[in-house]
């Protein structure tokens, strides 16, 4: 096997987050997903979908990028991709808020491009080595 091939680019599994929810403005989108890659060491990454908008929340580096539907292979309710944080496809986002209230994390972060208030809520992952529930 060469070096090069050892090297390839990293692939993502997302996997939709069901306990997941989405508000614009207080309000919930009609149309809207969340997906979280299945490898606990990049749960910093989130993927959006908002109507026919993909949004990638990088909540490490505090950065949103758009995301090409073209971008995404769909496998079943899941999609595959490689990476998909482009520094050319970053929206502009401020006011970064990320916060643990008890089951969940809740992050608020204002798009520039809509002028609008993104509340994403994710459910912390069970540690049942821990005994938390």
């Amino acid at each position: 096997m060469t070096e090069a091939g050892a090297q390839c680019a990293e692939r993502y599994h997302w996997r939709a987050v069901t306990e997941g929810q989405v508000k614009i403005d207080d309000k919930i989108p009609l149309t809207w997903n969340v997906y979280q890659p299945d490898k606990k060491k990049d749960a910093n990454l989130v993927l959006l979908l908002l109507g026919h908008r993909w949004l990638l929340l990088d909540t490490k580096a505090k950065l949103v990028y758009q995301v090409s539907p073209g971008d995404l292979k769909a496998q079943d309710k899941d999609y595959d991709s490689a990476d998909l944080a482009n520094a050319s496809a970053i929206v502009p986002s401020t006011n970064w808020t990320d916060r643990d209230v008890g089951p969940a994390e809740d992050i608020h972060i204002t798009l520039g491009d809509y002028g609008r208030v993104l509340e994403v809520e994710l459910p912390h992952l069970m540690d049942l080595r821990r005994g938390i529930y």
